[in-house]
């Protein structure tokens, strides 16, 4: 098809009317109606990102992998998001929010299908792929609709109804996933998603826009940007999860890593100098951009990291159900409910730093209550600890998108709130995989230093000697007897070595937290004249 027949005076016509023709149609109610779409595909694509994480023991029993492989079935969603969230400047511009919104929501449903009836892990994690880069596509559209047809003093307030499809579905995702898998099995969740997609998909086709009349010719697709962004974050990616394996310091592991560090010097360089950029370096120039773009990539690390670590604590040492595991994440997602639009009232008429420095902290409390977790925390305890950092996460979105966005002229809206979401998701990619590598470093570090304090020690003999009698009771052989106590007691230390590393990974959340109190202090700063 010829430039010129994609031509600015052409393209509502192939790719459907444009803002001002839908809002003439359908009146006021359209802000609205525009709004509750975009929310339904997002609702569809993003409730995968987390629901995933209450399967997972029952994925690494299937497969027969370990964590280090099964992580990758969360983190390849999150990357695949991060990667694509960028396209979603040049998709829009190119062939309009109608189009782009209802290509992604076709590559939804197939990777579910692909995830949903995968043999083995690695067509598992393509499907997951799949998933991730239509969520990535899907995510930035509502914020740009919202920008674009909701005046500047209304902006927060619609940010916070759309933050509720954003955060409330992977919030709850949990919840849903564990309830299918003790009814269906693990390959079911896959599909649970592919009904809101559908529907997202036929109001997506009668209420969003087509490209905007007279807006110039198609942006030039960022080829080299996209390709460097991509390998980096394989790179990056991948030489963490082979660390675990190959040993930090093999060859593999350095070359991958260099790779990664090479790429991404090689995309900032880039960007920097291409007249079409996917995420133009400059944005980061505007400090108060910059800052809540800081902010959004701890929160991004914080709440799909603890949305990863919880479902598996709770599991794996506490012996909870899939269905379990997901209600003890219910009465923070409901609560989102509830502080979302309180929140996004606040973002228009309090300054960014104010609801977002409460949120840090409150998040950070959170998970620094949950370093005294045991095997004998009571189920609310949990629950509380949980809810206290969702609501602190809750009153900080709609300000962190907010007050990125209003920073920016508004020539760099668009690309701004795709590189805002860019920060928030690349930090849940990156922080589910260093939460994952630390929690089975420190679980190897803690079971051998328990293992090393056993040896002739009395206690430990006693322990030995009745399992040793209790199996006797039931006629096993003397050698058999023995090697059964053995192992009896490893799977004790090993659980309790698995607490121990739960607690300090749940400290490094926290501290994170703390942390991005720094950039919130700088927010509050006036800049100089």
């Amino acid at each position: 098809m010829s430039e010129a027949t994609l031509g600015p005076g052409n393209r509502s016509s192939w790719a459907g009317p444009g803002i001002a023709e839908l809002q003439a149609r359908w009146g006021p109610s359209y802000r609205l109606l525009v709004t509750f779409a975009a929310m339904i595909g997002t609702i569809a694509t993003i409730l995968s990102a987390t629901i995933v994480n209450v399967a997972l023991p029952q994925v690494m029993g299937a497969f027969g992998i370990g964590q280090d492989h099964a992580q990758l079935i969360s983190t390849a969603f999150l990357a695949s998001v991060t990667g694509t969230m960028l396209l979603n400047g040049w998709l829009v511009d190119s062939f309009g929010c109608r189009l782009t919104y209802a290509g992604a929501i076709v590559m939804f449903v197939i990777g579910s299908i692909v995830a949903g009836s995968s043999p083995n892990e690695s067509v598992l994690i393509v499907g997951r792929v799949l998933q991730g880069a239509a969520a990535g596509m899907v995510q930035p559209l509502g914020m740009q609709i919202i920008f674009q047809v909701f005046p500047a003093e209304r902006r927060g307030s619609a940010m916070g109804l759309y933050a509720v499809g954003v955060v409330l579905a992977p919030a709850l995702g949990p919840t849903l996933g564990g309830v299918i898998v003790d009814s269906w099995g693990w390959r079911a969740m896959f599909f649970m998603g592919v009904p809101f997609a559908l529907l997202g998909l036929m109001l997506g086709l009668v209420f969003l826009p087509g490209p905007t009349p007279g807006a110039g010719p198609r942006r030039r697709f960022d080829g080299p940007g996209f390709a460097l962004l991509v390998t980096a974050l394989l790179a990056l990616l991948t030489g963490l999860a082979s660390g675990q394996r190959e040993g930090w310091g093999s060859n593999r592991v350095t070359l991958e890593l260099c790779i990664a560090a090479a790429a991404a010097i090689g995309f900032v360089l880039w960007e920097l100098r291409t007249d079409a950029p996917m995420l133009n370096p400059r944005l980061f120039a505007v400090r108060g951009f910059a800052c809540s773009a800081a902010v959004g990539f701890v929160y991004g690390a914080s709440l799909f990291g603890s949305t990863y670590l919880v479902p598996l604590f709770v599991q794996t040492i506490q012996g909870y159900t899939p269905t379990r595991a997901g209600l003890l994440l219910m009465p923070a997602g409901l609560a989102m409910v509830i502080v979302f639009p309180i929140a996004g009232r606040l973002a228009d008429r309090l300054p960014p730093y104010a609801p977002i420095g409460v949120g840090l902290l409150l998040f950070g409390t959170s998970t620094w209550l949950m370093t005294g977790v045991g095997t004998d925390t009571p189920f609310w305890t949990f629950a509380l600890w949980i809810l206290v950092g969702r609501v602190g996460f809750g009153l900080a979105m709609p300000s962190m998108n907010a007050g990125a966005l209003r920073a920016l002229p508004p020539r760099w809206v668009g690309q701004g709130s795709g590189a805002v979401n860019f920060a928030r998701q690349f930090g849940g990619a990156l922080g589910v995989n260093l939460l994952s590598i630390n929690l089975e470093r420190q679980t190897q570090f803690y079971a051998q230093a328990l293992t090393a304090t056993q040896e002739g020690r009395p206690a430990t003999r006693e322990v030995l000697r009745q399992v040793e009698g209790l199996l006797a009771q039931d006629g096993i052989a003397e050698v058999t007897r023995q090697a059964a106590a053995q192992d009896y007691l490893a799977q004790m230390l090993l659980s309790q070595a698995s607490m121990l590393a739960f607690r300090d990974t749940f400290l490094l959340v926290a501290m994170g937290c703390m942390a991005a109190l720094v950039p919130v202090v700088i927010m509050r700063r006036k800049p100089a004249g």
